[in-house]
């Protein structure tokens, strides 16, 4: 099985992989254009920030598993992926640490505007007096959008802080709000109302692309912070831009629309260059702890799949099934058996949608649970009865 590593990758943890049986292919400097024409004999993909296009399922001839080396997958086109059966990973909650860490260093960088402090005294100048202006964190209220992993290391560290700390996500009820000590808010916008500080901690899809729209961005008090170090299409970027200039909010972002590709590149970005923004090179994961432990992750999903063929924290598995009944077949496991119940289900014009066969002790019985897309008929159980030296009892469910 050929595993190919299309960005950086720690050595050790590449030596880890190999260790399983596999073959590794390490390919940092591909391009994403480049990789589609590198996916000949491919089982298993693995990237980080690169692209990963329906150009490269199109092209690849044995893939069956990608792993995105991070959290978020919207630099996958998991809708190709799924369309071809191929199941994507990824490994969440491991870059929370660092990514909470930077959201917070970007609160106490603008509150005491720690970067213009640097600048100032490499130019050769000494102003105490502009600089000793500062509102100070503790006791300042800040907002929390999502509390998945990130989220919830950011609540821990604001509170050390002594920040008040609100929050608001879809899945957000009073209980769990109470259990990580916050005050829940009923919507975004609301919470925008509420805090000095608005952190952004939100996965990018189509429910949430675009979420923080102008409305939430004009309902922040005049002066607060709005950091984000999740994705930069949360935002309404044209009403950001025109927030920002006219000096309404303060911003620090990791995120930007239309950031580089490649990790050097020229970027010339408006909002970048604003003196109340304050922006860093989209290297919330960055750093040698989270890296690590976003590879030993990875490893653990190959070695999973190399094992028993699972797939730790697959984000394209359908989240419902479609299908509507339930077939139970108790067997005697020999050459042949399911074969026979399958084409006893096939003649019949049925789909089957999910097959899970369990072996008994001794394997001289087993136990097949197949899902199909509609209930079998009498005449198809009486078929399959019928072939008493295979088949121990059957029986069938509505879903």
């Amino acid at each position: 099985m050929k595993v190919l590593v299309a960005d950086a990758f720690p050595s050790e943890r590449m030596a880890e992989i190999e260790a399983l049986g596999l073959t590794v292919e390490h390919r940092p400097g591909l391009t994403p254009k480049e990789l589609p024409g590198a996916m000949a004999g491919v089982s298993a993909l693995v990237v980080r920030g690169k692209q990963v296009t329906a150009e490269v399922f199109e092209a690849a001839d044995a893939l069956s598993l990608v792993i995105r080396a991070g959290a978020g997958v919207n630099t996958i086109d998991v809708a190709a992926a799924s369309k071809v059966g191929v199941y994507v990973a990824n490994c969440p909650g491991q870059n929370a640490i660092a990514v909470a860490e930077l959201a917070i260093g970007l609160m106490v960088a603008l509150d005491r505007r720690i970067p213009d402090n640097v600048t100032r005294l490499r130019a050769g100048q000494w102003d105490k007096k502009a600089f000793s202006e500062a509102d100070g964190l503790f006791g300042r209220k800040l907002g929390v959008a999502g509390v998945g992993p990130i989220g919830q290391e950011t609540i821990k560290r604001a509170s050390g802080f002594g920040l008040e700390v609100h929050a608001w996500s879809r899945s957000l009820d009073a209980d769990r709000a109470s259990a990580l000590g916050v005050t829940r808010a009923g919507t975004l916008q609301e919470l925008a109302s509420q805090v000095d500080i608005l952190s952004l901690h939100l996965p990018l899809n189509k429910e949430t692309r675009g979420l923080v729209t102008r409305q939430v961005l004009e309902a922040l008090r005049p002066g607060a912070m709005l950091i984000n170090t999740a994705r930069a299409e949360l935002v309404d970027q044209p009403a950001l831009l025109e927030l920002a200039r006219a000096g309404r909010l303060r911003l620090g972002t990791d995120v930007f629309a239309g950031e580089p590709e490649k990790g050097q590149a020229a970027f010339d970005s408006e909002l970048g260059k604003l003196p109340n923004v304050y922006g860093t090179h989209h290297i919330g994961a960055s750093t040698a702890q989270a890296q690590d432990a976003i590879a030993a992750e990875t490893v653990r999903i190959l070695a999973c799949f190399v094992r028993d063929g699972s797939v730790r924290n697959c984000v394209n598995l359908a989240r419902k099934s479609p299908a509507r009944a339930r077939l139970l077949v108790r067997h005697h496991d020999k050459v042949g058996v399911l074969a026979n119940v399958l084409g006893a289900i096939r003649e019949a014009g049925i789909n089957v949608e999910e097959v899970q066969n369990t072996v008994f002790d001794g394997a001289a019985a087993a136990c097949c649970a197949i899902q199909l897309d509609e209930r079998p008929s009498e005449a198809l159980l009486g078929k399959i009865r019928s072939r008493r030296n295979e088949i121990i009892f059957v029986e069938s469910f509505d879903l």
